[in-house]
């Protein structure tokens, strides 16, 4: 089998260039419409087209979705829009609803189509059935253990796709209607408003108005609230099971998530392949990922099926474990000085930890700071700032610096 890929999220034109120059083989992305992500930054045509034209000059690809669950009212402009997409050179579009596949397939012929986690597929005749229309690819639902996914390899002749981290739906394959029957967005639709995290008691059919707390404390509980996927100790497993391509969710997460948690898995999975017999797990990787917001980890389906140990009862909150503070954009080597824009505030006598595309991570004590008009600064409280920091090693552009908090 030829290498496995690395997927990562592009919620924007900027996650994608970080996806990428940290080690992504692919992103997936979503155009201004028919997408399941609604509040993502996602990609006008133009900025599409950049993206693409930068992947494919670094010889890596770009996914587009376009996996709502169509109504009548969305049918007459999804012929342009896959006809647009066919004209980019878009990789492969991900699509969960059959008509869409039969738009697809008729108006852009030369497009691969990915099935759509959505589509819940969750055996290996439904995965032929999906081969014998000419489907590409299968994003499997995220409800099957490793067992399931080596069966269904051993039937099938099509690339298999999983999810190995990030957020997890408490819905069966991201079907859910919390959001649309609480609030009139859907999640189907691309508007999910997370119902799943908020804070529920249970009231008594007879009891009106007395709300009970389900055992956890005074502020409610959290049912619905599961933990976040993590797979990164068991790649030689997922590998073996068969997968073409390992996901990672998060078109809503910062530039300093898709960094940190593409880097790291990059590490392994290169490090499994250099010596699959000799590879050993590196506890360093994962308290790399660690360092990004979490709701504690899990490993969702793969082994069992989640009990009450995969869910979160204390809090929906994702912990800042680490404050992202800026991104290096030059490094001027004679000067030994970096040009940074700020994403949060810090100032001289910080000491920060900083990281790159190629870089493990190493402390860096601020020292001395300048604006872009040479003024020595104490602080850098304005928002996208550009300062020059001193420096004594040097900074790869697109490094970033934290803080812990």
């Amino acid at each position: 089998m030829p290498k496995v890929e690395l997927l990562a999220p592009a919620g924007n034109l900027e996650k994608l260039k970080i996806a990428l120059y940290y080690g992504a083989d692919a992103v997936y992305l979503a155009g201004q419409a028919f997408g399941l992500r609604a509040s993502a930054g996602n990609f006008s045509l133009e900025e599409m087209e950049e993206g693409i034209r930068l992947a494919h000059g670094l010889g890596k690809k770009v996914y587009v979705t376009v996996n709502i669950f169509a109504h009548n009212y969305d049918l007459p402009a999804l012929p342009p829009y896959l006809k647009q997409l066919e004209t980019l050179d878009v990789d492969g579009i991900i699509i969960s609803d059959p008509g869409v596949v039969w738009l697809a397939k008729k108006h852009a012929p030369n497009l691969a189509i990915h099935l759509s986690t959505q589509a819940n597929t969750t055996n290996w005749a439904s995965c032929r059935f999906w081969a014998e229309q000419g489907l590409k690819r299968i994003v499997l639902a995220r409800e099957l253990s490793l067992q399931e996914i080596r069966e269904i390899h051993e039937h099938v002749d099509i690339e298999l796709e999983a999810f190995v981290h990030g957020a997890m739906c408490m819905a069966y394959s991201g079907r859910c209607m919390l959001s649309s029957f609480l609030t009139g967005r859907s999640a189907n639709r691309g508007e999910c408003t997370h119902p799943c995290r908020w804070k529920y008691h249970l009231v008594e059919e007879k009891r009106p108005g007395e709300y009970i707390p389900v055992l956890e404390d005074e502020r409610g509980t959290y049912i619905f609230n599961s933990k976040d996927l993590c797979m990164l100790e068991y790649i030689p497993e997922l590998i073996c099971a068969g997968l073409s391509s390992f996901k990672i969710e998060g078109r809503m997460k910062s530039i300093h998530y898709v960094a940190t948690v593409v880097k790291t898995y990059r590490e392994a999975i290169d490090a499994y392949y250099r010596d699959p017999e000799g590879y050993v797990f590196q506890k360093e990787w994962l308290e790399e990922v660690s360092k990004v917001s979490d709701r504690e980890y899990t490993t969702g389906f793969y082994f069992s099926k989640p009990g009450s140990e995969a869910h979160n009862y204390v809090t929906t909150k994702l912990p800042r474990k680490y404050d992202f503070v800026g991104l290096v954009l030059d490094y001027d080597s004679e000067k030994k000085m970096a040009l940074v824009e700020q994403r949060n505030r810090f100032a001289v006598g910080d000491v920060l930890e900083v990281f790159g595309p190629h870089t493990a991570p190493q402390a860096v004590e601020v020292k001395t700071m300048y604006d872009t008009t040479g003024q020595t600064v104490d602080s850098a409280p304005h928002p996208q700032q550009q300062l020059y920091l001193k420096v004594d090693f040097p900074l790869e552009p697109f490094a970033m610096l934290r803080t812990k908090k």
